[in-house]
């Protein structure tokens, strides 16, 4: 190593760290008032930036350490009450989203949007509420719901638009694996964790939901192979 070299490494180190330092998250040569509206600016700016939801960690890091991340969000949603889109709490987390009654316009437009999830069949729908709600659960336990095995296409399409993932080892002969749901599942069926899935009895109570919907011909698939095995 040159001297030159040699000199220019504690430099550089001493560069660096002090980069990390640049970055004003108290801002305390502020008044009060100024000092929540930047912040409030800070946090919006950055959710509205992430294609996921972003974390209370992630705000924490742009605001000072005595700063209620929950009043920021709750501010931001007052301004925006009048806008067509809001900040909601989903997948552990806050993200910007359009409001259901503009549903009908954006789907007219037929533009591109950043949740835009994958379109699902209807058997493939059925197969992921059914994991939602049993996870987790293996494929021969999704059989006894069916009637029919669920094919290993569906959960590689299910896998693929990355609302479901592979589980613990089931205790069952064979250690088959089992499914669970994912962040991606609750973000994109706006849910901030699994508490909001709708209550089942609730569902049936209503109409919407019964056992037989969940076995019947129109949900079942042709025959495949057995239990996943990696």
């Amino acid at each position: 190593m040159t001297a030159a070299v040699a000199r220019r490494g504690p430099r550089s180190a001493k560069t660096n760290g002090a980069s990390e330092h640049l970055f004003d998250r108290e801002l305390e040569d502020l008044p009060a008032e100024l000092r929540w509206r930047e912040w409030m600016l800070r946090v919006e700016a950055v959710i509205f930036a992430s294609a996921e939801p972003v974390t209370r960690e992630a705000l924490t890091r742009v605001v000072g350490k005595d700063c209620s991340i929950d009043l920021l969000i709750d501010d931001l949603r007052e301004e925006l009450r009048a806008r067509p889109y809001d900040i909601v709490a989903v997948a552990g987390g806050w993200q910007h989203r359009s409001r259901s009654a503009y549903a009908p316009a954006i789907r007219a437009s037929q533009a591109p949007t950043r949740s835009g999830g994958a379109r699902l069949l209807e058997h493939e729908a059925a197969v992921l509420m059914a994991i939602a709600y049993l996870q987790p659960v293996t494929r021969r336990e999704l059989l006894k719901i069916f009637g029919k095995e669920v094919s290993r296409d569906t959960i590689a399409t299910l896998r693929d638009a990355g609302f479901i993932a592979s589980g613990p080892r089931s205790p069952t002969p064979g250690a088959p694996y089992t499914y669970v749901t994912t962040k991606r599942f609750l973000s994109a069926f706006g849910m901030e964790t699994l508490r909001d899935l709708p209550d089942l009895e609730r569902l049936e109570d209503a109409g919407l939901l019964s056992h037989e919907a969940l076995v019947d011909e129109e949900f079942a698939e042709p025959g495949s192979d057995g239990d996943d095995q990696g």
